[in-house]
């Protein structure tokens, strides 16, 4: 509650946006915007994206800094091992899944942290069909 009425604070003193920590659980994102309703927030909050290509980098990364992978997720890529090209595929799936939820609820956009990566971005852009948007 301590980190909501701090963001309440920023959202008061001028802040006109937000983005996220990267998440894969919808239901996260949709109940931390409605917290923050109840509490008067009514900046855009965007959802923020990491593609997944490349499993061990995103489990050291996520560990480091708190980022939950949720276990469904985190079993079946640790099944693909080294077969980068099944990885890079299952992620597109579930990422593109991610991002079709959270724009049909309504979230106002999506930032992507890319890591460099801007080939798997471009990829999950064009399978949502925003390329040409």
């Amino acid at each position: 509650m301590e980190d909501l009425l701090n963001f309440r604070k920023k959202a008061e003193a001028g802040a006109n946006s937000a983005i996220t920590q990267y998440f894969y659980n919808p239901d996260a994102y949709f109940s931390f915007v409605s917290e923050c309703e109840k509490l008067g927030i009514a900046i855009p909050i965007v959802p923020g994206i990491m593609p997944i290509y490349n499993f061990s980098q995103l489990a050291r990364f996520s560990d480091a800094c708190g980022a939950e992978i949720p276990r469904w997720i985190r079993k079946r890529l640790e099944g693909y091992r080294d077969d980068i090209e099944s990885i890079r595929s299952f992620g597109l799936d579930v990422v593109c899944s991610l991002c079709e939820k959270l724009l049909a609820g309504g979230a106002p956009g999506l930032h992507f942290y890319t890591l460099n990566q801007s080939a798997a971005v471009i990829s999950i852009w064009e399978r949502l069909g925003l390329s040409n948007a």
